[in-house]
């Protein structure tokens, strides 16, 4: 019986390490293939901005859904102007359709009011909160699949802080 415990535990754990490889090697095909979208930041509270190390994002194409029905679930569709700044055109349940130069990011919202686009926090270094605090964008890249990965903030001018 000892024999059988250790190939299972074995088994489970190849199975785990298999779909983590998986996991990562997708949000990798992101970042290689995805197309860069910059999300404009809604405020957030200044109380709450800066939590030891790490920023809660909140993006201005999430806000103001309160009065829409919109699905839990579903595809947020995007146009982006010259800047690749996303501007919201409509939330769907299915990827598509889209009208030429639309993009569709996945959702959720588990609760009406409560939007969830992507990474909603950002890690940094300790002590570097202050070069933070001014970021006005979030940039990410999204595959055709809707997904997407943060790959960093950005400032006013567009320029990613680094």
């Amino acid at each position: 019986m000892k024999k059988y415990k250790w190939i299972l535990i074995l088994l489970n754990l190849i199975g785990l390490l298999v779909y983590f490889n998986f996991s990562i090697s997708k949000k990798e095909q992101i970042l290689k293939d995805g197309k860069l979208v910059l999300l404009e930041l809604a405020p957030v509270d200044p109380r709450s901005l800066m939590q030891g190390d790490y920023m809660t994002l909140s993006y201005a194409i999430a806000s103001d859904v309160m009065d829409q029905r919109i699905p839990k679930k579903g595809y947020c569709v995007v146009k982006l102007d010259s800047n690749m700044v996303a501007k919201r055109v409509r939330f769907q349940k299915k990827k598509t359709p889209l009208a030429q130069g639309e993009y569709a990011i996945e959702y959720s919202a588990p609760k009406s009011w409560n939007v969830k686009i992507g990474a909603e926090s950002y890690f940094f270094q300790e002590g570097e909160a202050a070069k933070y605090e001014k970021a006005k964008y979030g940039g990410v890249h999204i595959n055709q699949h809707g997904n997407s990965v943060l790959i960093g903030l950005y400032n006013e001018k567009l320029k990613l802080i680094k």
